[in-house]
This record gives C-alpha cells, sequence and structure tokens, in this order.
C-alpha cells in the first residue's frame, strides 16, 4: 500500500491487484472510497506521481442501470467531465462495466477504458479532506487538490459559512404589534414575525413575513386600519339618521330609527358603533299593521288584494270552494287597523248526499274520502247468495248532493215455474214464495207412462234449475206386423204402439179370423193377444164364437151356439161343396171357446 498527495486530499495505491469490487472494499476499509476524479489537472497529477502498472488501476466509476456513474456520490457521469481514450468506451462482450486509468500509458496517458469487473487491477484510492465539521455544517464540502472549499448554503456566507444572511428588525407602523421567533440569530435568516392590530383596528397587509436567504424580509409590514361599522340602510317604509359625535373617532357614528306612518319599529331606536366595528344592535324593521297570515281553505282558493299577500293594513281576501264544496263563513275578510281580520277564516265543507243504508239481504260497501255520504263517496251493492241485484251496482254522490240513482234492493233468485208433466205429477219441497233458491222438485209419470229427463231438479242461485222439465212418455210396445188379406184398424191416445193403443182386426168377407179380433197396448210394454190371421176352412165351436166375437156360457148361450153352428154349417156345406167350416179340435186359447162335446153335432 502507497500513500502519496498533497494538502488535506490525500491519494492511495494498493500494491497488489484486485477485482473492482474487492478494490473497492480495499478503498473503503482503508480509505474513503476509490478515487472520484473532478477535472483533468487532477487527472495529470495522477500520471505524473502514480508508478506504471501493465495492469492499470480502477478507478471509482461504473455503469449502474446502463449509464456511468460516480459511485462515491452516486451522480450519473456528465459528458464534459469525460476522458475516455479513443474508440472507448467499446464494451466488448458486453460485459465490460467497471472503468480503468491509464497511468504512464505511452499512447493514452492518463485516459479511460471499460473493462470487465473480474479483472484484477490497482485500487486507486482517496482520503476525503472534508470532515463532519466542515463548512459548519451550513454548506456543502467541495473537494480540490491539496484543499477543500464550502459552497454555502442560502442564507449563510464566509469561509466556513459561519455568517447569517441579517433582514434587521422591521420598521412598525403606527399601532402594529409584532411577534417574533429568531431559530438562527435575531432579525435573520429564517426568522418569522406575525402582525395583529390593537382593539378597534384590522389589519391592512400581510399577517406574516419571513426574513429570507437574501437578506431581505419577504414583503412589507402591514398597517392597522380602524375598523369601520357596516354601513346602514334605512328600513323599508322607514328612515335613519346618523349623528358624528366631536369627541368621538370618525368611525364611531350613532343612528336613530324611524317609520312611515301605518308601521311599527320593530328594534331598537337607536343604536351606536363600538370600537369593535360592530353596531351595539341589529338595525330595526319598520312592520306594517298586519294581520294573522291567511290560508287558502282545504278544497278552495283565496285571493288577496293587494296580491302580494302581506295581510297589512287595509288588505282584503275572497273565498270560493271548489266543485262538490260549499262555503261556511264570510266569502270576504278585511284587515283592520286593529290588526285583526274582519271575520274568521271560512272553510269549504263537502256536499252532502242522503245517507244509504245496506240492502235487506245484502251489503254496502262505501269508499267516503270526503266525510259520510260527501261528495265523491261511491259505494258498491252486493247481495248474499240467494239474492239478486235489482238496481244499480254502484251509486256516486254528485255535487248536487244527489247519488247517481235509487238504491238498490236485494231480491230472491226465482228459478221458472215448473208445471207437472202430462200423465204424471211433480212433488216440491221449500217453495214457500214460489221457485226460490233451493227449492227441489221431483218428477213421477202415471201407469203405463216412463220418465224421460231427472227425475229431480234444483234451483240454484244463477236463477237456473239444475235439470230441464222431465216429460212423460208412454210406454212402448213393440209394432205390428201383418199379412195379406188380415185387416188392423188402431187407435192411438199417446203414439203409435204406445200404452193406450188398441187395434181390431178384420177378414175379407169369405175368410174367417183366426185369433182374437182385439188387441191393446199394456203398461208392461205388452201387447194383451196376438195377431190374429185369416183363414179358410172349417170351424170348430170356438172359432165359430170367436169369429161372431160373442162368449157364450150359459145354458141359452149353448143353445143359441147350437142353432148358430147349424145355420153356418149348412151355409158353408152350400158354399164350400159340403166342407164344414167347424173344427171341433180347435185351440186358439182364446175366450169364447166351446168346452161341453155334447153342444158339439155330429158330421
Amino acid at each position: 500500500m502507497h500513500q502519496d498527495g498533497v494538502a488535506a486530499w490525500t491519494y492511495h495505491y494498493s500494491r497488489k491487484s484486485y477485482s473492482w469490487n474487492a478494490s473497492r472494499k480495499f478503498c473503503q476499509q482503508y480509505f474513503t472510497d476509490l478515487v472520484a476524479i473532478q477535472n483533468k489537472g487532477e487527472i495529470a497529477y495522477l500520471n505524473d506521481v502514480l508508478p506504471y502498472d501493465k495492469d492499470y488501476y480502477w478507478i471509482g466509476i461504473r455503469k449502474i442501470g446502463n449509464k456511468w456513474t460516480w459511485v462515491g456520490t452516486g451522480k450519473a457521469l456528465t459528458k464534459e467531465a469525460e476522458n475516455w481514450a479513443d474508440n472507448e468506451p467499446n464494451n466488448k462482450r458486453n460485459n465490460q462495466d467497471c472503468v480503468e486509468i491509464y497511468i504512464k500509458s505511452q499512447s493514452a496517458p492518463g485516459k479511460w477504458n471499460d473493462e470487465p469487473c473480474m479483472k484484477r487491477k490497482r485500487a486507486l484510492c482517496y482520503k476525503a479532506s472534508c470532515q463532519d465539521a466542515s463548512c459548519s455544517q451550513r454548506g456543502e464540502c467541495i473537494e480540490t487538490i491539496g484543499n477543500y472549499t464550502c459552497s454555502c448554503h442560502p442564507g449563510f456566507h464566509g469561509p466556513e459559512c459561519e455568517y447569517v444572511r441579517k433582514c434587521g428588525a422591521p420598521e412598525l407602523p403606527q399601532r402594529v404589534l409584532m411577534n417574533c421567533s429568531h431559530p438562527l440569530e435575531d432579525f435573520s435568516f429564517k426568522s418569522q414575525c406575525s402582525f395583529h392590530c390593537a382593539e378597534g383596528y384590522a389589519l391592512n397587509g400581510t399577517r406574516e413575513l419571513e426574513c429570507l436567504a437574501s437578506g431581505a424580509w419577504s414583503s412589507k409590514p402591514p398597517q392597522c386600519v380602524a375598523i369601520p361599522c357596516p354601513p346602514l340602510r334605512p328600513p323599508e317604509q322607514g328612515s335613519v339618521r346618523c349623528l358624528h359625535a366631536a369627541d368621538a373617532d370618525p368611525h364611531r357614528p350613532s343612528c336613530s330609527f324611524s317609520c312611515e306612518e301605518g308601521s311599527v319599529l320593530v328594534g331598537p331606536e337607536l343604536v351606536q358603533c363600538t370600537a369593535l366595528g360592530v353596531w351595539t344592535a341589529p338595525p330595526p324593521m319598520c312592520r306594517a299593521i298586519a294581520c294573522a297570515p291567511l290560508e287558502s281553505p282545504a278544497h278552495g282558493s283565496m285571493q288577496c288584494s293587494p296580491s302580494s299577500r302581506a295581510f297589512r293594513y287595509n288588505a282584503s281576501c275572497s273565498f270560493h270552494c271548489a266543485e262538490g264544496f260549499v262555503l261556511s263563513g264570510a266569502d270576504t275578510v278585511r284587515c283592520a287597523a286593529v290588526g285583526r281580520w274582519t271575520a274568521p277564516a271560512p272553510v269549504c265543507q263537502a256536499i252532502t248526499c242522503a245517507p244509504l243504508l245496506s240492502p235487506q239481504n245484502g251489503t254496502m260497501t262505501c269508499v267516503q274520502p270526503l266525510g259520510r255520504a260527501s261528495y265523491k263517496s261511491t259505494c258498491q251493492f252486493t247481495c248474499n247468495e240467494g239474492f239478486s241485484l235489482f238496481g244499480p251496482e254502484r251509486l256516486d254522490c254528485t255535487p248536487s248532493g244527489h247519488w247517481t240513482g235509487p238504491p238498490p234492493t236485494c231480491e230472491a233468485v226465482r228459478c221458472p215455474e215448473l208445471l207437472a208433466p202430462v200423465s204424471g205429477s211433480m212433488d216440491c219441497s221449500g217453495t214457500r214464495g214460489g221457485f226460490t233458491v233451493g227449492a227441489t222438485c221431483r218428477f213421477s209419470c202415471a201407469e203405463g207412462f216412463r220418465l224421460e229427463g231427472s227425475h229431480d231438479t234444483q234451483c240454484t242461485a244463477s236463477g237456473r234449475w239444475t235439470a230441464p222439465p222431465s216429460a212423460c212418455e208412454a210406454v212402448k210396445c213393440s209394432e205390428l206386423h201383418i199379412t195379406e188379406p188380415i185387416l188392423m184398424n188402431c187407435s192411438n191416445p199417446w203414439g203409435h204402439f204406445s200404452y193406450g193403443s188398441t187395434c181390431t182386426f178384420h177378414c175379407p168377407e169369405g175368410q174367417l179370423l183366426n185369433g182374437s179380433g182385439r188387441t191393446a197396448c199394456q203398461h208392461t210394454g205388452q201387447w194383451s193377444a196376438a195377431v190374429p190371421a185369416c183363414q179358410d176352412g172349417s170351424l170348430t165351436v170356438q172359432e165359430a164364437l170367436t169369429y161372431f166375437g160373442g162368449a157364450v156360457a150359459s145354458a141359452t148361450g149353448l143353445a143359441m151356439g147350437g142353432t148358430l153352428l147349424a145355420l153356418l154349417r149348412r151355409r158353408c156345406r152350400q158354399k164350400d161343396d159340403g166342407k164344414s167350416p167347424l173344427n171341433t179340435h180347435s185351440h186358439l186359447g182364446t175366450y169364447g171357446v166351446f168346452t161341453n162335446a155334447a153342444f158339439d153335432p155330429s158330421p
């Protein structure tokens, strides 16, 4: 390790070679730091006094953030401070981030070159001449060859910055009061003074001054001026008169107030300006004699004269009501001299309609925004189940005080009248007062008739029967079919081949009826006898009797039957070549059959 230099600033270098980082640690351990070259005279001095070394020396410049920087101060290298060798820095292989100085180089003495930081070179160090107490801590200590100089901070001067700039005490105007603080020396740099005024005066100018680094105050001291009271205006419908006392401050006048006729003073009659620049009381007002404020009545309007609605003396107001309302009270009032209205304010009352009652067997629901049965009231009517509304469903109270119609009634719901079916009967229950809701009727038919429809029906709340009326239809018998030459004649009181229908049968002349000559449709739907037939040939006694439609059961009948048979046999024999029309072995099984063989004559 070797040391050389002049005065307070000294230069040092290592005997061994180190990397750039190790070189800086060496300098920081034994001295201050790697050398920070400040001018070209310093470079020439170093090139002259340092011994030659083929590896040269590291100095305190390094690339930081892609900028060449003095590591001791952290300041970037300026263009005018550069001392690079020709074509340097060239940053070969992109790793040359540290700087060496060519000491006693034949081609470029004292010039700089960028080199890889890991190369080993001698460390060129310096020991600073500036100490903590240098420049009185009031300036920046700047190293020079063989000495240092002080660059004083603003507000200080002298070789060691030991003197403070003086501003001197400011000249104070009359009535100005001052309060100062002196962190360094009296009325010197950084001294601050604040100002205020005596009572009754106000500050006109800057409230605070500061002694600047130049030795001048930041501004002139302020002045104190008397505080005037604010100007007074005469009250509306009044006047103000102010006087200045001879022995008083010109800013202290007193003022008296008065009002015009018809108005009254509200507040003090006299006010004075105090030393604080304020009046002893707020200025008074002149208030016109007025009545209490009026408002438009609810559901009405109000018009006043004058239109300002100040309700002053002699003001008048008239009132009107909206449609559906009537005025209760005076329609016009006036403000009298005593400050009262000639009459109380009126009100608008809703026009009312006659009260309504709920209909019997029904209900009424009303909306009455303005009172019971009043204008704009609306009532809805409904009937209980089984009752129907007769009349309007809704009534409104009109502005004329009348409902929009008569009140409705609830009448019992009735179903159409029912009649018993023809050939039948009807039995009803719950029909007091007619066929009303709930009434029930049951239908039935006479013998030989069948019910067509429902057996019973009930009257509903809609006024309709649950089923239409039933009818009684005659029981049907099967249709009768005849074959020629038989003839049939039928009566049908209840319909074709229905219950009560009766049919008779006939054969053409010369033919005899084989079977009953009459049959009837019974209530069971069966015919009383089968359809007969017409035939040629002999007849038994029974057939003969049947043919003539007789029923002989007595002895007299039998005798008459024998005579008839004899006659018939004779007639038949003549007509049918001796063939007998009677057949004693007939089995028709109808009424009028002869069962006594004694009355059957031999052939």
